[in-house]
């Protein structure tokens, strides 16, 4: 089995290109695979690897300026959820695009997830899904909205189009681990909203620590790694990857006539010209030599780059 960690920290880093040589050497020296963004708001990802080499990586980012707080979140995969290791440099650790949005300064009101079916259910609480149209296709809490963007950086406009529908409501909001929720509740604090929640550790945690015969869940849960999908106590999903769109598909969207191995599923089909499709024919066909071959071809990699 292999240790699988989610982590996040907000934090100021001055120089995080100088942080990015000797976190990539230490997970390579402990064979830890997977993704960390690093930008000078923080760090955020997810490895896997042995669980001597994560408490490595742990220790290590932990002793990094200001990250004695580390949020990080533990479960196991069978498979070796990255085939490689990358440690990349960005603006934000996660996507909004809002300049003036810090959730060093201020965020949401926390919510354990023990507490959290009692806050959802009360009548004057909007629940507001903050991941993407693809995650929430396959799971999501009972009740909650769906806005229905295709990225994070698509949130706040969504939010100015339809902040009247929420007028007099108290604001409850969830993603996959609490990332998003903490420029979410951010950003909400900033318009003028007054009482906003989030479900601290996110739906990870909540999977974790909740029965399920209490839940309020549906569905599976979306993560960015091998496993696709991960159900109450965190044990793996029943979903695998289209590896042209990137979305999660169950094993019976194969024996739809619009599936094609890396090429095409019913959710893509039609979003990609004759073209498209002959490059990924291509690629499927290297990909498939390399295998023949023992190798591991490089577009063969797990998602990661969502985090």
């Amino acid at each position: 089995m292999f240790t699988v960690c989610a982590l996040y920290h907000f934090t100021r880093f001055d120089d995080p290109a100088a942080l990015r040589g000797p976190l990539l050497d230490l997970c390579l020296a402990q064979a830890v695979t997977g993704t960390l963004l690093l930008a000078g708001e923080g760090i955020n990802g997810t490895i896997a690897g042995p669980r001597a080499g994560i408490d490595a990586v742990l220790a290590h980012i932990r002793a990094l300026p200001g990250c004695a707080d580390l949020e990080w979140k533990v479960s196991e995969a069978s498979e070796r959820p990255f085939a490689r290791m990358k440690v990349r440099l960005k603006k934000e650790i996660v996507t909004m695009g809002q300049p003036g949005v810090d959730p060093r300064a201020k965020v949401g009101h926390y919510v354990a997830p023990a507490e959290w079916n009692e806050l959802i259910r009360s009548p004057d609480v909007a629940v507001i899904d903050t991941r993407n149209d693809y995650e929430i296709a396959i799971g999501t809490f009972e009740g909650a909205v769906d806005p229905q963007t295709t990225s994070f950086r698509e949130f706040p406009e969504w939010w100015e189009q339809n902040k009247e529908r929420f007028h007099n409501k108290r604001i409850a909001m969830f993603c996959t681990g609490g990332i998003r929720c903490e420029k979410s509740t951010n950003y909400l604090l900033s318009q003028g909203v007054e009482d906003v929640y989030h479900l601290k550790g996110g739906i990870l945690k909540y999977l974790e620590e909740v029965p399920e015969t209490d839940s309020t869940w549906q569905g599976s849960c979306f993560v960015f790694d091998g496993r696709v999908s991960v159900e109450h106590g965190l044990r793996e999903g029943p979903h695998e990857l289209c590896h042209a769109c990137r979305r999660p598909i169950l094993s019976e969207d194969r024996d739809r006539p619009d599936f094609e191995e890396g090429v095409s599923c019913h959710q893509c089909i039609g979003e990609t010209s004759d073209e498209d499709k002959a490059r990924f024919r291509e690629r499927q066909k290297q990909i498939a030599l390399a295998k023949a071959r023992g190798e591991r071809h490089l577009h063969a990699d797990t998602p990661g780059e969502g985090l």
